[in-house]
Parts: structure tokens; sequence; C-alpha cells
């Protein structure tokens, strides 16, 4: 299933009538692909979450939770998909944008994890070959998109029996009462079983103090992932300095996560072609007068590339220029297909002045003198 089709079936998800042979496919998509998760997630809130609020449970405000709730309650009702063939998996990995030392160290991975596979289907010993890794970098470089694929790898290989990604942060582990936090993490783990379970920022677990509860998360993780080394693999990401000192925290974890991928920030370049990818998957058409007009505008966002987020931040200033389009067609008494599908350089330009009323030369004029500052 690709995106366009998936999109098709948002609404029919949503309002619980999707013809059953599609649900799997869906799923496994939506999954996959963050694009279509955040707009799955999106759709979901603003029709059905507002329905939870009558719920007693004390998560029943967490609107990102209802939708993971019933994605796992659907997954959990839908039989199996069978495994992806691992030749495609590795062409999908080519088409992901940048991440060049990234792919590299993933198709090594694949390699290694492909022979030692062989060797123990086959009698032969192997090395200790771990499969847990720490994933490091800025927010928005893809960490959590390889995760989801490396699910789908070991699962395609058969080390892992399901492949699914469990995404989590300390918040997801971490209780506020003395043992808690053990049965919510290992609440965690059992749903991460058969696949992998991702933990972002989880330099946070490090206690700050004596009523803090992060070690205890992270000593039932270390339990687990002894108990169901033949069925988990853990992913553990954040920011390079602070993911160095948490592994060298404890010695469990150091141990255990001796394989690390660094995740280095989006170039100009590549985040423009993020942002056309964008448009593409979502059937708009960028007006050539205009691309240099979106580069321009990448690039006085991400100044401060922390902040800004990589790819994250293009999808941001993406829905700003969809405003900015969505502004201009209001004005008209009438509009055709291309004028839905087409992002002008009056957008881009608008998205950048966020003023409703000035002209374009005006704000030709004011980004001109942006740029001398």
């Amino acid at each position: 299933m690709d995106c366009k089709e998936a999109e098709k079936l948002i609404q029919p998800y949503v309002q619980g009538n999707m013809p059953e042979k599609e649900m799997e496919p869906f799923i496994s998509h939506i999954r996959k692909c963050h694009t279509c998760h955040e707009e799955l997630e999106t759709y979901f809130i603003v029709n059905r979450a507002m329905a939870y609020f009558e719920d007693d449970a004390p998560d029943s405000y967490n609107l990102t939770g209802l939708l993971e709730r019933d994605l796992e309650k659907k997954e959990e009702e839908a039989p199996l998909p069978p495994p992806e063939k691992i030749e495609d998996l590795k062409k999908e990995l080519d088409t992901y944008i940048g991440l060049g030392e990234v792919k590299r160290e993933v198709n090594n991975l694949i390699n290694m994890a492909t022979v030692f596979k062989r060797r123990e289907e086959t009698g032969l010993p192997n090395a200790d070959f771990s499969l847990h890794m720490v994933f490091t970098g800025n927010p928005g470089t893809g960490k959590t998109m390889i995760a989801r694929l490396m699910a789908r790898v070991y699962r395609s290989l058969g080390i892992l029996s399901k492949g699914q990604l469990v995404e989590v942060d300390r918040s997801g582990l971490v209780a506020g009462y003395v043992g808690q936090t053990a049965i919510k993490t290992s609440k965690v783990i059992e749903k991460a079983l058969g696949g992998v379970l991702f933990i972002d920022e989880a330099y946070a677990l490090n206690g700050k103090g004596d009523n803090d509860f992060g070690q205890e998360a992270i000593d039932t993780l270390l339990k687990a992932m002894e108990d169901h080394r033949d069925d988990l693999v853990v992913i553990v990401a954040g920011y390079d300095g602070l993911m160095e000192k948490f592994i060298q925290s404890n010695p469990g974890l150091g141990s255990r996560f001796n394989r690390y991928l660094h995740f280095d920030d989006y170039t100009l370049d590549e985040m423009l072609e993020i942002f056309k990818m964008q448009c593409r998957k979502s059937q708009y058409t960028l007006s050539p007068d205009a691309e240099q007009d979106v580069k321009d505008f990448i690039y006085d966002e991400n100044a401060d590339g922390v902040t800004f987020g990589n790819a994250r931040g293009v999808r941001n200033l993406f829905e700003q220029i969809l405003t900015a389009q969505a502004n201009r067609l209001a004005k008209m008494e009438s509009f055709t297909k291309d004028d839905l599908m087409t992002l002008t350089r009056d957008d881009v330009l608008h998205a950048r002045g966020m003023e409703d009323n000035t002209t374009v030369a005006e704000l030709e004029a004011k980004v001109a003198e942006k740029k001398d500052e």
C-alpha cells in the first residue's frame, strides 16, 4: 500500500467502516510511514478523541495515546502479514533521503544478521552478536524511521516474530510511586515482545534524586533484555553526549549496548528534497520560481539546527506554506484543480512574512532586509 491509497482509507478507519481486507495493509503502512501516521493522528484526534473525555481512565486525556490504543487493538485482531522480502527492504532504505553513513551501517548489520541466522540454521556456533543499538543525533534526523525499518528487517530475517515498533520515552516507563515503575515498564516490554522497543531521549531515565524511579525502569529493562534475548530488540536514542553518559552510567547498559549509529543533521539540499517529497506525497506541485524561496526559508529557519528539528522543521514549514495557499485560494471566487495543487512563490513569501495583506513586493523587500541583517 502506498501513501495515496493509505490517505483514502484514513477517514474510513477513523469512522470505523474500513473494509476488513484493507485493515492489515493499512496499519502496516501507517506503522512505517511517519507522514501518514501524523495525518491519521491529526484526523483521529479531531474526529474521535473528544468522545473519550468522558472516560474515567487517568490517561483519557492523552490524545496521542488514544490512537495508539486503537491501532494496537486493531493489530491484535488482524492476522500477522507475511514477512517482507529483505531485498525490498534494502531498496526502501536506498530511497531514504540523506543518511549516507547510517545506510552503510544498516546494510552491514543486515548482512551480519543474515549470515548469523544462516549459521544458526546449519548448527554452526555464533560469536556474541548484540542487535540492541544506540541511535545518537538531533531531533528529526530519521532515528524513528530507521528503527521502524530495522523491526521489519529483523522480522524478514526471522529474528523477531512480529516486527512491530513500540515507541516510548521516560514518561511511558516511569511512574510516580515505589513499585509502580517496574509494573509500567513491564507492560511496555510485553507489548514490544516480538519486535523493537524504541526509547527516545533514554538519557532522561538517569535519576536525579532519591525519589526518582528511572533506575527502576532501567533495571526492569535490563532483566527483560536477558530474559527475552531471542525475541526483543531495544534501541535507545537521544543527543550524542547525553547518550554516551547514559550508557556509561550503568555497567549493564554498557555490556548490552555496544553498537552505535550516529545520525547527522540533514544538509540544506537534503531538506529541500524532503520538502519536495512532502509535496509529492500530498499531491502538491511547487512552482519552479518558488524553489529558491523555499530553500531560503529553510536556511533562515534552520539557523539553530537543534530547535528547527531537521525533517520535522521542514514538515512545519510545509504546513505553513499550505496555510498561506489556503488563505490565497479563499480570496478567489473560483479555482481549478491545478490551483488546488500548486504552491506558488506568493504562498512561500507569505508563509515567511505571515501577513495576509502584505504585497509580494513588500514581502520580497522584507526578506531581502532580513538577509542583510
